[in-house]
């Protein structure tokens, strides 16, 4: 039976990037749309370019002359017509004047703030005309939603029950090293098309919360997923090779615990006691108490008592809301076939 471990999850982005200026000065333009999908290299904000034009044309100039300075230098110090020095200071004067190109252009170059990856773009948080003071200022935020990441939370205590069920076999891991996968569902129930997978769990318990951060990653083309958004995560592969669904009904609970009534094989009715540790789809997952073969009392429980005689007839899931969705969802396989039990009049 696969078993199902189902946490409360909050999406988050795959990758978010501030967008921040290197330069300082006036915002001249904004082209991008607030709220928009950007490629990567697409312009968001212009600063007032003017200074650092002139600044990067200045330098250019003086480039130009350390250049011709220095071409003219080399062949008179071949024909000892000039000092070495004057040739060294020559080089060093030229690249000086490179380097002051170098930083110009790049100073130049940040007045176009670009995306610096793809995904998509936020509000902008200064308007044209403010004036930006450098990276202190965050301009907006780009945020990459596709592949998208859910983050969750078990405590301390499902981890602890997983990690013994597994070392007594009771709970066996699918095969693989990646091979745990998660199904995601939105608030209004519906899941996500395509399963992810578990991508990240964390060192260590958080002491605060008494949890273990995991974090799965989906693919999300159609972002039907937004980063913010709390969502169902259901952990898929996991699976109980001895575990037993029973409807909820058929599950009684008396001074001793729970239990279910049963049929032996001279039709009377007796009382067994089982351990119920979970539900699940509007059963109870029996571990302990019942075999495959049994027949479970699910119909007719307030008129059997242990010892009577009565009458099974085949449990049909078609015919009970409850039980067909247990049966749809193939996570009874096998299990003690249910019965409608009848008392015997």
């Amino acid at each position: 039976m696969l078993a199902r471990y189902e946490y409360v999850g909050q999406a988050a982005a795959s990758r978010s990037v501030e967008v921040r200026s290197q330069v300082t000065g006036v915002i001249v333009a904004r082209p991008y749309a607030e709220g928009t999908d950007v490629a990567k290299g697409t312009l968001l904000f212009r600063i007032d370019p003017t200074t650092y034009e002139a600044a990067y044309r200045s330098a250019q100039a003086r480039l130009a002359n350390a250049d011709r300075t220095l071409a003219r230098l080399k062949p008179l110090l071949a024909a000892r017509a000039v000092a070495q020095k004057d040739v060294d200071d020559a080089q060093q004067a030229f690249d000086q004047a490179q380097a002051a190109v170098d930083q110009t252009k790049k100073d130049y170059e940040d007045t176009f703030v670009r995306a610096e990856i793809s995904g998509r773009a936020g509000r902008a948080q200064l308007e044209l005309g403010a004036r930006v003071t450098g990276p202190g200022d965050l301009l907006t935020t780009v945020e990459q939603v596709d592949p998208i990441y859910v983050n969750f939370s078990p405590s301390d205590e499902d981890l602890l029950g997983l990690r013994r069920d597994i070392a007594d076999g009771r709970l066996l891991l699918p095969p693989g090293p990646r091979a745990l996968a998660v199904r995601v569902a939105l608030a209004d129930g519906s899941l996500l098309p395509a399963a992810g997978e578990l991508n990240f769990a964390d060192l260590a318990v958080q002491p605060a919360t008494g949890t273990l951060q995991l974090r799965a990653q989906l693919k999300n083309p159609q972002h039907a997923l937004l980063p913010g958004q709390f969502v169902r995560v259901r952990l898929l592969g996991l699976k109980r090779p001895s575990a037993i669904l029973v409807p909820q009904r058929a599950v009684q609970q008396g001074l001793t615990g729970a239990f279910v009534y049963v049929v032996g094989d001279s039709d009377k009715v007796a009382a067994r006691n089982v351990v119920a540790t979970s539900w699940d789809g509007g059963s109870w997952l029996v571990e302990q108490g019942l075999q495959v073969g049994d027949r479970v009392v699910v119909d007719g429980v307030q008129k059997v008592a242990p010892g009577q005689p009565a009458r099974a007839v085949a449990y049909r899931p078609a015919l009970d809301s409850a039980a067909t969705e247990v049966h749809d969802s193939t996570l009874i396989a096998p299990p003690a076939v249910p019965l409608r039990i009848r008392s015997r009049p």
